[in-house]
């Protein structure tokens, strides 16, 4: 499956309109891609196709001096380890579930459409770091099976990336690029 900016600017901002998000993506430009998650992090590499990016914190006053707020400063060496790799369905649930806070597939019924009209605007979402693409996340909600995630667990685990008290993400890494969704909720 393959997308394109209209579709995948489409979905992306129909699933994420109310949550308080940053949805971005940069160029792939080192080995160690950890170097990439926090540039986009920082903010200081644009979109290599010129696509939307969500940014709801981008007018917030405490970014003045600090361009990675809400994300808190961390070193690759602390990035890294925090984000362990997941399987795509896993990663199509996560999207889905970081459309509120929470992260929980729960957040599906503040929206319209059906669950597999939505799973479909996750898939065009991904669709656009190709098949080969790796998902990582910083959220534990761990499934039976290596690898996967099990949103009928109510706990939520997570390793934090930001100063908020809450916050759930996806990393996605192709060859090419870097996609970040994440989801800040202050409890």
């Amino acid at each position: 499956m393959s997308t394109d900016q209209t579709s995948w600017d489409a979905a992306v901002r129909h699933l994420y309109r109310d949550a308080s998000a940053y949805i971005a993506t940069g160029p792939r430009r080192h080995e160690d891609w950890t170097a990439d998650v926090l540039a986009l992090m920082a903010r200081a590499v644009p979109d290599p196709r010129g696509w939307a990016r969500i940014d709801d914190a981008e007018e917030a006053p405490e970014r003045v001096g600090n361009p990675t707020w809400p994300f808190a400063a961390h070193p690759p060496e602390y990035v890294g380890p925090r984000l362990r790799q997941i399987d795509r369905n896993s990663a199509e649930n996560l999207l889905l579930a970081l459309t509120e806070g929470g992260c929980t597939l729960a957040n599906l019924q503040y929206l319209d459409e059906s669950p597999d009209e939505l799973r479909a605007m996750a898939r065009t979402v991904l669709a656009r770091y190709g098949d080969e693409a790796v998902y990582r996340t910083n959220v534990s909600k761990t499934g039976s099976a290596p690898g996967t995630l099990d949103f009928a667990l109510e706990n939520l685990g997570y390793n934090p990336m930001s100063v908020f008290t809450e916050d759930c993400g996806l990393v996605v890494v192709s060859d090419t690029e870097i996609g970040l969704f994440w989801n800040f909720n202050d409890l």
